[in-house]
């Protein structure tokens, strides 16, 4: 119990200097300053294997699945780059959610912050009942198993739906508004605002957090099934979660400008959740050593990445030139 308190005070402490300190006065994020704070995340999310790694040779973090440290450590890396390779397809749906209620990108962070701590709840509540769930009835790992493959199936053959997505058409907006009075005005980082009539009334900043909020639970319905396909331990699922949702920030204001470069990287997405599906399926027969999961999944990131790149720069090298126009 001492390790989750000590866990959650750090996570605390990090998003008070992230507010406090670090963002206190809002400002636009360049993708030099986002690329700094990826890398600064993704190397503490490596170093905090070596505390996991630490911990599992300890007495004082239970260990309910008899996980050696090296399995412990590597399991969490595995869950750690699933739940970042995920969050990315996120990142695509943050970005049009902004750029349809056209928020001001040195607000941006802050509705994002706020937005992480919504994520860090419901992520919290869906671990613990899925884990609860898939210890308590085992079949319920090839439903997970199963769930998985569709959504690959889903993401496969319906992008041009997801493309279409139009947040003002949205169930969710249409809710919001029955709630509360949406206005299209802006107050700097303000949620709601005064009317004219004297009525409180929603800010765009408001309901793209809202919509941010509803969209990670229904990624993290995704998410979570892939992360327990590779351990049902509650505190490596958990940390590894934590960790990829706090770099999910720094990720998109560095993504943000080159989204399109990084366009067939949902491919690779794909094909680690039809992976992890087919795993949970198997896992009765087939015991796949964690280096070979692990690896796999390095090389579906690093494949999609290359071939977006080598895409984007053959599109790019194919356009007309201003001379030829």
């Amino acid at each position: 119990m001492t390790v989750w308190i000590l866990f959650f005070a750090l996570v605390v402490g990090i998003l008070a200097l992230d507010l406090g300190v670090f963002n206190k006065t809002p400002h636009i994020i360049s993708s030099k300053e986002a690329g700094k704070w990826t890398a600064l995340w993704v190397t503490l999310s490596f170093l905090f294997s070596g505390v996991i790694y630490w911990l599992y040779g300890t007495v004082y973090l239970a260990n309910p699945t008899q996980l050696s440290q090296s399995t412990a450590a590597m399991k969490f890396i595995t869950g750690y780059l699933i739940e970042l390779s995920l969050s990315i397809d996120n990142i695509f749906v943050i970005a049009v959610i902004f750029a349809s209620f056209r928020i001001p990108q040195k607000y941006q962070h802050r509705v994002l912050f706020w937005g992480i701590l919504g994520a860090i709840v419901f992520r919290g509540l869906m671990i613990g009942f899925g884990v609860a769930i898939i210890n308590k009835f085992t079949w319920t790992t090839y439903v997970f198993g199963a769930f998985l493959i569709f959504t690959a199936a889903k993401m496969l053959f319906s992008k041009k739906d997801d493309e279409a997505f139009d947040p003002k058409h949205s169930t969710i907006y249409k809710v919001i508004g029955k709630i509360i009075p949406i206005t299209s005005e802006h107050d700097k980082e303000k949620f709601f605002v005064r009317t004219h009539q004297g009525k409180k009334a929603a800010t765009p900043l408001f309901v793209a957090l809202m919509l941010i909020e509803v969209m990670d639970v229904l990624f993290a319905v995704d998410s979570v099934p892939a992360i327990l396909s590779i351990t049902s331990d509650p505190f490596i699922v958990f940390s590894s979660n934590i960790f990829a949702i706090l770099g999910l920030r720094s990720m998109y204001f560095f993504l943000a400008n080159m989204l399109e470069k990084f366009s067939h990287l949902e491919y690779s997405l794909i094909i680690i959740l039809t992976f992890v599906g087919v795993k949970m399926l198997a896992h009765d027969y087939v015991k796949l050593p964690e280096w070979a999961s692990l690896l796999f999944i390095v090389v579906c990131l690093v494949g999609g990445v290359v071939f977006s790149l080598y895409s984007a720069s053959k599109a790019e090298a194919a356009k007309p030139s201003r001379d030829e126009e």
